[in-house]
């Protein structure tokens, strides 16, 4: 395919620099976003009277046409083109002839990339948005089913104090439900159009930028022309938030893969969602949380990509932009493989609750309360944590524990312990006990499942 840029040269590009410098391979999925931004510019152009309207009015009929035959597959991508650009506008040009050559007036491949990353990214958020209110749909209703299932909370990955799993639960929901504001709040930013910034300083042309940022559907045009085709700051920003989603989902993932183990067994995956072993025939492996474990380093990998990239660039477009997409691309699959995956197996899975009981009723989970116990008959809170940890260490001696233990002990101890200390210290207590905002009472974490509804309702 000739060069549309060929005349300043002599001769042809060799080879493998021209394989170097393509990027169709992966900027042909912008061809719908390309189509739309080329059809607004070709109607401004025609109504500015910048271009024939008849040929304005060929130009819209032509690409029409070729979107339709891309998505048919009537139309094949040219392995050898340069960019989906380039590629877009000599199938224009052989299509309707002279009138295809009048499509890139008053408009850079600067500008015009600009825009369809812009335009992509935003389709893109918009779905991985929808992606994460699925999964929080799924966790609110995981939630609503496990308000009184006891589960240990852990610091430092130790039994510390009784939560329900639905308290546990929606703890992500909170992260996932910031993650999405943070999307939305990247898409806003991003809603601005570089369109009619040219190479770098504008045109000579009497464009109208504000018609084509309307007919796109963006806030405005962007501001300074310099800045239009130089800034990545959303595809950085972009990949900021989905490296903190996945980051969220490697937390829940690394727990998952710890439940399903037989040291803890709270839980198991379907079968549909776990694999075995190629030797060992008694294996259940959680291989898509490992996955996910797995692809957030990539993820994370990207944004550093985006970041390096950009840092010692001067204004305005360096050629050095281009690998912005693969970046940003790859981020976005990998995201949205993920919760794709990780939705399904979270609503499918089973959930032991007497194992978890069970665990909470072991290790001391207790003894906070035991304190307070202490605390309410009148002592300082210190003295009562040394009491208690006394206690404690003679449960573990003895091979008791706080709701075994005799109350001669508790009395030996302290003469505040009274018989009213095993109903304060029971783990459903101890529990419901704790009601202050947030905390895992059923009351409580009923309030957060309300609060949370109302949060995803308005972010729909």
């Amino acid at each position: 395919m000739a060069k549309m840029w060929a005349g300043r040269f002599s001769k042809e590009v060799d080879e493998t620099v021209n394989a170097f410098n393509s990027s169709i391979a992966f900027d042909a999925r912008m061809y719908q976003q390309d189509i739309r931004g080329s059809i607004a510019h070709a109607t401004m152009l025609g109504e500015q009277g910048i271009i024939p309207k008849e040929d304005a009015q060929a130009i819209i009929a032509g690409l029409q046409e070729i979107l339709a035959d891309i998505e048919s597959g009537a139309l094949l991508f040219d392995p050898t083109a340069e960019d989906i650009h380039m590629f877009i506008e000599a199938e224009l040009t052989k299509r309707i002839g002279d009138a295809g050559k009048r499509l890139h007036t008053a408009r850079s491949r600067n500008d015009q990339v600009a825009l369809d990353i812009r335009l992509t990214l935003r389709d893109e958020i918009r779905e991985i948005r929808a992606l994460v209110q699925q999964l929080v749909q799924t966790l609110i209703t995981l939630a609503q089913q496990h308000t009184m299932t006891i589960l240990p909370g852990y610091t430092h990955l130790q039994r510390a104090q009784p939560v329900t799993l639905a308290h546990h639960l929606m703890a992500y929901v909170w992260m996932l439900l910031r993650d999405d504001e943070r999307l939305a709040d990247t898409a806003k930013r991003m809603n601005y159009s570089p369109l009619g910034a040219g190479a770098l300083a504008g045109t000579t042309y009497p464009i109208d930028r504000r018609q084509t940022a309307q007919l796109l559907e963006f806030t405005a045009p962007v501001p300074n022309s310099l800045d239009a085709v130089s800034d990545r700051d959303f595809c950085v920003e972009m990949a900021s938030a989905l490296s903190l989603l996945m980051v969220h989902l490697s937390r829940f993932s690394e727990e998952i893969i710890l439940w399903c183990s037989w040291e803890f067994k709270f839980i198991e995956l379907d079968d549909a969602y776990a694999t075995g072993s190629s030797i060992m025939p008694q294996k259940k492996n959680p291989d898509v949380t490992e996955l996910i474990r797995g692809k957030t380093g990539r993820v994370i990998g990207d944004l550093t990509t985006l970041l390096t990239m950009l840092k010692g660039l001067p204004l305005a477009y360096n050629k050095d932009m281009q690998e912005d997409k693969e970046a940003i691309f790859d981020a976005v699959d990998n995201v949205k493989l993920c919760l794709r995956t990780f939705d399904p197996m979270l609503a499918t899975m089973r959930v032991y609750k007497e194992t978890m009981r069970a665990a909470a009723a072991k290790g001391f989970i207790n003894a906070t309360d035991c304190a307070d116990y202490l605390v309410k008959k009148g002592l300082p809170f210190r003295d009562a944590y040394k009491i208690t940890g006394g206690l404690v260490a003679q449960c573990i001696q003895e091979g008791l524990t706080l709701e075994t233990l005799p109350i001669a002990a508790y009395r030996e101890a302290c003469d505040a312990f009274d018989e009213d200390v095993f109903d304060a210290i029971a783990l459903e207590t101890c529990l419901n006990g704790r009601i202050s905002e947030g905390g895992p009472s059923a009351e409580a974490v009923k309030q957060q499942i309300a609060a949370a509804q109302a949060a995803l309702a308005a972010a729909q």
